[in-house]
């Protein structure tokens, strides 16, 4: 018997995510899987950004998608990413408390975040490596700013994710671009020194 018994099920990868959200809030939980699929390599590569550890990082994917799906029901239409990052904020904020410190990332470039292309994030791969070697010199704001402008998320979404209004997240941005800059400046980012 097919998944959809003789119907065809009524989304598909292309769907929005609020139509999908809607599907999934009348009980069709199979749509569920188009979001999980869509965001699974971005929330990963978040958590693992700010946690360094593969492992962590699976276990928090799996608590953020658990926690998502379990709150769907009470979800208000908005941007389904910025909701769904701020889950994942929340979690990885409870995973770092539990488990200082965090460790920088070399091989946290490699990470599909499914968006540019290999060879377009091989272009930039010097300068991503630099920041994320450099993130755990950042304050912890800064880190999660920074980490989730790597996930794809733009200012006003960061803002919706973690809370603060819209200019917040650009100061803080902008501190930690200028921390970053200083950071390489002074060669503190060679040396490995600093702090946030």
């Amino acid at each position: 018997m097919p998944l959809f018994g003789n119907r065809l099920p009524k989304w598909d990868a292309n769907t929005a995510d609020e139509e999908l959200v809607a599907w999934v809030q009348r009980g069709e939980r199979e749509a569920f899987g188009v979001l999980y699929d869509r965001y699974l390599p971005r929330v990963y590569a978040y958590s693992y950004r700010l946690l360094g550890q593969r492992e962590a990082a699976e276990d928090t994917n799996t608590e953020v998608f658990m926690r998502a799906l379990a709150a769907l029901p009470a979800y208000r239409a908005g941007s389904f990413r910025s909701w769904l990052f701020a889950i994942a904020h929340n979690v990885v904020t409870d995973e770092v408390r539990r488990s200082r410190p965090i460790v920088p990332l070399p091989d946290a470039v490699d990470l599909a975040d499914g968006g540019p292309s290999l060879e377009e994030r091989a272009a930039v791969t010097a300068d991503c490596l630099s920041i994320l070697l450099l993130l755990p010199q950042l304050s912890p704001d800064q880190q999660q700013v920074i980490a989730l402008r790597l996930s794809g998320l733009s200012a006003v979404e960061i803002g919706e994710a973690l809370g603060k209004p819209h200019n917040a997240i650009d100061g803080i941005h902008h501190r930690a671009l200028l921390r970053l800059r200083s950071l390489v400046a002074t060669g503190e980012a060679l040396a490995g020194k600093g702090g946030g």
